[in-house]
């Protein structure tokens, strides 16, 4: 109650069977009411939730439980659920003790009963504790998976089939940087992916300090329908336009991406609309956009470590969720050789040392360049390189995509197009 968000830390240890005390139960059943709802549990939206739900309740003993503070907290949270399990040790010793003096219930249902409350003893939300034996039997799931043929990915479909199939997917507890200069379509790309993801049923919580979330909806619709975003959003629309977007509308309607209008650019706050948002709504994945926005309080520090700061707290964000997480960063200019690299994450490169996957864009049509020499024939109009250069237990890779620059749109393409002047240098002997 005294500090903001820290019911995250104990929320899958502690249940409301870890308070002896009826008042402190229904204070500890209220903080997950509001804090499930959406809501931020405080000493004030705790005392409003108690008066409805208790009216008996003590305001004095809630203004005194309010004012407790430690540093602890995950130590005295452990105490609680310890203190618990020995509660049930002396519920399962009683049982065991009156069934030692009558013969009402079968021997062999006594030890069955017996048993099972023992083995429950120890499970919770989230059991942090593997053996190595669990984890080679999931390694062999997986060999077996992929000996079988099934093209089934294991994780969140991104609708390229260059990036599924050396990924698998977006994965959980990946961290997923798509970096590229400013114009390249960092944030299109990002959308892009979001909603072949939503489409495939993925849940997505979308963070975006620059574009407001009817923004992005319209883009999703654009990139459905074909109809310009602009045009969309302040254009009058012709009877095949508006039949178009009706029935993008349709499609969109249906994907289960949320918005959180009291996200601001402050890291902190993000990150606890994202804890809020796996709770309440369960997503698989977050998306944000983009990390040299965000505000991180870390007095004393350079953007440098501010940024390694942001990108380490977004993978460990994902990994403690379970959840993937996108996150856009820009990339530092270079007129002379404009193609991306690892080493141009603009502030740090921090960045790439806490992602499991960055990915490059590349538009050489903006610049007026060509692509390096292994695309070097292919036409740079309405086309992307997409360069994951670096993949975490997947390797690298570099493909070509293509992008329509009226609907922002990103898509797989069947037929690489060959430039005209590739073809006709190849012609000439000269």
């Amino acid at each position: 109650l005294s500090e903001r968000d820290t019911i995250y830390e104990v929320r899958d240890i502690l249940t409301e069977n870890c308070f002896y005390n009826d008042f402190h139960k229904q204070i500890y059943r209220t903080v997950l009411e509001i804090t499930d709802s959406g809501g931020r549990a405080d000493a004030i939206s705790v005392k409003s939730k108690l008066e409805f739900s208790y009216p008996d309740f003590s305001l004095y003993e809630l203004t005194k439980i309010s004012g407790m503070y430690t540093f602890d907290l995950y130590q005295y949270a452990c105490r609680l659920h310890d203190l618990m399990i020995r509660r049930r040790f002396f519920d399962i010793g009683s049982y065991l003790d009156s069934n030692a003096f009558n013969e009402k219930e079968d021997i062999a249902d006594v030890v069955q009963k017996v048993s099972d409350q023992l083995a429950n003893l120890f499970s919770s939300n989230c059991n942090s504790i593997s053996t190595v034996k669990e984890c080679i039997e999931s390694v062999y799931e997986t060999i077996n998976r992929n000996m079988s043929g099934k093209t089934d990915l294991t994780g969140t479909p991104t609708g390229f089939d260059k990036i599924d199939g050396k990924t698998g997917g977006l994965q959980k507890s990946d961290l997923i940087i798509i970096a590229g200069e400013t114009s390249a379509g960092k944030t299109s790309m990002a959308v892009s992916m979001m909603k072949n993801a939503a489409i495939a049923g993925a849940k997505i919580a979308m963070y975006s300090m620059e574009m407001k979330k009817e923004q992005i909806t319209s883009r999703i619709i654009s990139m459905i329908s074909g109809i310009p975003s602009n045009v969309i959003l302040y254009s009058p629309l012709s009877g095949m336009q508006l039949e178009n977007v009706d029935r993008a509308v349709d499609t969109v309607s249906k994907m289960q991406i949320y918005f959180d209008d009291r996200s601001t650019s402050n890291i902190d706050t993000i990150i606890s609309s994202i804890r809020q948002m796996k709770f309440k709504n369960g997503i698989d994945g977050a998306v944000v956009d983009y990390l040299q926005i965000l505000n991180v309080n870390m007095k004393g520090s350079n953007k440098e470590q501010q940024m390694g700061e942001v990108a380490r707290r977004l993978k460990n964000l994902a990994k403690d969720l379970d959840i993937w997480i996108i996150a856009l960063s820009q990339m530092n200019r270079d007129n002379l050789n404009p193609v991306p690299t690892l080493a141009r994450l603009r502030d740090s490169g921090q960045i790439a040392e806490a992602a499991d996957i960055v990915m490059l864009i590349y538009r050489p049509e903006v610049k007026g360049k060509r692509y390096p020499d292994e695309f070097s024939d292919v036409d740079t109009k309405g086309t992307a390189m997409i360069d994951i250069a670096k993949g975490r237990n997947i390797g690298l890779l570099k493909f070509i995509c293509g992008f329509n620059a009226a609907s922002t749109h990103f898509y797989d393409l069947n037929i690489i197009p060959i430039s005209s002047n590739s073809t006709e240098d190849d012609n000439n002997p000269f």
